[in-house]
């Protein structure tokens, strides 16, 4: 079982990595086999080092600044639900909704997030 504190960790790692784009920060949130999928826009990367990969190409994402607000919705067993907002001032701003799922050392296996544009 995962715990808020667990999953406030990862979060932070998570938020670290998006600012830095450090494939070492990257890769400490995900197991080798892990999965990220991201809706609408069919993102669908399997393996760490597809994240990796898919993660850095994005990097031009956050010039001109970008904020993140987030919160955990709930915890139940190994996944856990959060709800974010980013904030980006090129691209405008998205409601997230994630569903992370975690292996024993607190890693991702599987990441999910709806993204939507408001």
């Amino acid at each position: 079982m995962v715990t808020e504190q667990q999953v406030r960790a990862w979060v932070e790692g998570y938020v670290r990595a998006w600012t830095s784009n450090s494939r070492k920060d990257i890769t400490a949130l995900f197991t080798p086999q892990a999965e990220y999928h991201e809706r609408p826009y069919e993102t669908d990367w399997v393996g760490r080092e597809a994240i990796v990969e898919g993660w850095i190409g994005r990097a031009a994402w956050q010039e001109g600044g970008w904020h993140f607000d987030w919160s955990i919705l709930a915890v139940n067993g190994d996944t856990a639900a959060i709800e974010g907002t980013g904030r980006y001032k090129e691209l405008g701003t998205f409601a997230n909704l994630w569903t992370v799922t975690f292996d024993k050392n607190g890693r991702c296996t599987v990441f999910r997030m709806w993204n939507n544009q408001v």
